[in-house]
């Protein structure tokens, strides 16, 4: 996890278009200026930063679906719960699924997970469009490889 570059998901461990689920990893760094803020001398991990988790899961899922054509905008979080702090060093997987796609617009949801315990969960909606320049499309596809998601498979 790069929190200064919200690259959030450190890795896609499952994706399955058919199912339409995604699982992700991520690994809170131990050391970052966001804990210097939130907060002095006691860290924790930021609930609109585990928002953004639950977002870029649930995001790639989208632009596979889409086959890399079009892109994900976060336009919308309901029922967002943050059950457990999350300290730097924790590990985390977040599970994903497509709730509605169609009309331009997806939504889905997601849950956080420490250990197999519960941190967060949101049902997110998303605005789907198409790629705003090819070089953010090309920059997205080399992003996804490098976090293992089957860019080759999936682009069209």
């Amino acid at each position: 996890m790069r929190l200064e570059y919200f690259q959030m998901i450190d890795r896609i461990v499952a994706l399955d278009i058919g199912e339409r689920v995604v699982r992700s990893t991520c690994t809170v760094p131990k050391e970052s200026t966001i804990f210097q803020g939130h907060f002095p001398t006691y860290p924790l991990m930021p609930g609109v930063l585990l928002a953004e988790c639950m977002a870029q899961t649930c995001g790639w899922l989208v632009t596979a679906l889409n086959g890399f054509t079009a892109m994900p905008f976060l336009v919308g979080l309901k029922e967002a719960k943050f059950r457990r702090p999350v300290l730097p060093g924790d590990e985390l997987e977040f599970e994903g699924q497509m709730v509605h796609e169609g009309s331009g617009f997806a939504v889905s949801t997601c849950r956080g997970r420490r250990q197999t315990v519960a941190v967060c969960e949101a049902q997110i909606t998303y605005r789907v469009m198409a790629f705003p320049t090819p070089q953010l499309r090309k920059e997205l596809m080399d992003w996804a490889e490098r976090i293992d998601v089957p860019v080759k498979e999936l682009a069209k």
